[in-house]
């Protein structure tokens, strides 16, 4: 439940707190001085979107925060799901910036939209005209049938074999889609195909051809250049080598001489040594290096099929023809298969169809089962609350699979006797729309484990008597649940186990909203206000005693 609220910077509020009761809370005021703008500031906390415009000071960020007491609830493993730190006393908090950017965190860990809607929908139920609205929707109906039902399970399973059907039916139909373009491709895939396997491609087969290639087309040159270089070097009566052994003999002449001309005997000797390995090496060369015009041609050939290849699949080289290569062999093999593929697929479709139909008909007979005494609770709770000839019925329709089953509900009713009950929509007036809210929300509060109720202005169109039924069925729900009531009804705002007062306060620049929590003599005044005006008679005063002596 909600321990404490604090507003800052909101629409019209600067400041507010407020520590609700554990049961039933009163909020009451005068219109416009604020009360629906707590409303919409606890929404920011079920994580509805956000609005700069809504700041009291453009030049401050607006904050939210409330305090939650979860000790009753089984909420550790919704925790542990989105990673959050788990506290019986969790601290929710909104925040939005002038540039409008808005932040949310639980227990101080920053938090999506998406995880405090989920959250709030844990802990909090706001009514508002909007939800009214809601009530005319077929989907918002039958999420009703299942509250009231107990069938939020069932419809979970369901969802899970709907999902893995669509799912199924996906790839079904993509394999399908599939098939046709590969079975049209075939005859071209299998000769582009053959047409790379015949080659039998090697990653760097390319640069050693290239480079090969550049050998033979120039082989005559190079053998001429190679022999003209060794005959310098070793094969001719001056040659480097002949020359070089001379003139070492020369140097050990002299060494007898001098250290340093063996020093220059010894490097020239290193030098000799040298000389004659390279002599060597360049003859080796000269001797791999083979004038073989068929040689060429291979070469020639293989090397223009590559380009010709890389050319037709716009690449550049051998790796990516290889890739290419296993993508239409995949799709070869895929064409080959696809009989066999389309079978299995089109199993597991009607396997997970079968099983959406039976978890789809299980669900439907257990909404079903819960009409009649749905129906029946309505009208006697609609009795109680003034309107002895409403009808209610459920129309119910089967349809398609969709995500919430199979079972397309309307709910019909009827305010008057001999009238037929038709659409919502198109018969109930607002007070009409109202309590019949309310009826559905004492209905599903003892099927829900909902924390916190809120009801901004339910009492529309109510007065007198019905007025004392309706807060009597609030005071039993808010035996169980946290109950927190705007009214604008006297006999409403008496049954409050805190009555709480929202008004405008002009002494400042701007009007600011303000909220007390009244005690026992301010809430005979404000009672009294409201039976008899901002001046109230002694009758006025006396029946507000009266009132709250009930």
């Amino acid at each position: 439940m909600l321990q404490h609220l604090v507003i800052k910077n909101y629409a019209l509020i600067q400041h507010l707190e407020m520590e609700p009761s554990a049961k039933l809370n009163i909020v009451t005021g005068e219109t416009g001085a604020g009360k629906s703008i707590m409303v919409g500031a606890v929404g920011l906390l079920l994580g509805n979107r956000a609005d700069t415009k809504a700041l009291y000071d453009e030049t401050e960020k607006c904050i939210v925060e409330g305090s939650f007491d979860l000790k009753e609830y089984n909420l550790k493993l919704f925790f542990e799901h989105y990673d959050l730190d788990y506290s019986p006393q969790t601290i929710i908090r909104r925040e939005i910036n002038p540039n409008g950017k808005s932040r949310a965190f639980v227990n101080d860990l920053p938090v999506t939209l998406d995880i405090l809607k989920a959250l709030g929908s844990n802990l909090m139920d706001v009514h508002s005209q909007h939800d009214t609205l809601q009530l005319a929707s077929n989907e918002y109906q039958l999420s009703i049938i299942d509250a009231f039902a107990g069938t939020k399970n069932q419809l979970k399973e369901f969802q899970l074999a709907y999902n893995n059907f669509k799912n199924a039916q996906r790839e079904y139909k993509n394999l399908e889609s599939e098939a046709a373009d590969l079975k049209k491709e075939a005859d071209y895939n299998g000769f582009l195909l053959d047409e790379l396997e015949k080659l039998n491609l090697h990653t760097d087969e390319q640069e050693s051809l290239e480079e090969e290639l550049n050998i033979l087309e120039n082989a005559e040159e190079i053998k001429s250049k190679l022999n003209q270089i060794l005959n310098s070097f070793d094969q001719e009566d001056a040659s480097a080598t002949e020359n070089l052994s001379q003139g070492i003999q020369v140097l050990n002449q002299l060494s007898r001489l001098s250290d340093k001309y063996t020093s220059l005997a010894e490097r020239a000797e290193s030098c000799l040594i040298e000389l004659r390995d390279i002599a060597s090496e360049l003859e080796k060369e000269e001797m791999s290096v083979d004038i073989d015009p068929s040689k060429l041609e291979f070469t020639q050939n293989r090397l223009s099929n590559i380009y010709q290849l890389q050319q037709k699949h716009q690449v550049s080289s051998i790796a990516e023809l290889l890739r290419i290569q296993e993508v239409l062999a995949e799709k070869v093999s895929k064409t080959i298969n696809l009989d066999e593929d389309l079978k299995a697929k089109s199993e597991s479709l009607q396997k997970s169809k079968a099983i959406l139909l039976n978890q789809a008909n299980q669900l439907s007979a257990a909404r079903i089962k819960a009409f009649d005494k749905l129906t029946c609770q309505m009208k006697e709770l609609l009795k109680d609350l003034g309107m002895p000839d409403a009808a209610v019925k459920i129309e119910h329709n089967l349809t398609e699979p969709t995500h919430t089953g199979i079972d397309e509900i309307s709910l019909l009713f009827s305010a008057n006797k001999g009238v037929r009950p038709q659409s919502l929509k198109n018969v109930a007036s607002g007070g009409e729309f109202a309590r019949l809210m309310f009826c559905v929300k004492y209905v599903l509060a003892d099927k829900t484990a909902m924390p916190t109720i809120v009801f901004d202005e339910i009492d529309t169109g109510i007065s007198g008597e019905i007025a004392l039924k309706m807060v009597k069925m609030m005071e039993i729900m808010a035996s169980n649940h946290q109950v927190l009531v705007i009214t604008h009804l006297p006999q409403i705002a008496a049954k409050g186990e805190q009555h709480y007062f929202v008004y405008k306060y002009n002494q400042a620049d701007k009007a600011v909203s303000k909220i007390k929590l009244l005690q026992k003599s301010e809430r005979i005044e404000e009672i009294a206000k409201m039976i008899g005006g901002e001046k109230p008679s002694t009758i006025a005063l006396e029946n507000a005693r009266e009132l709250l002596g009930h």
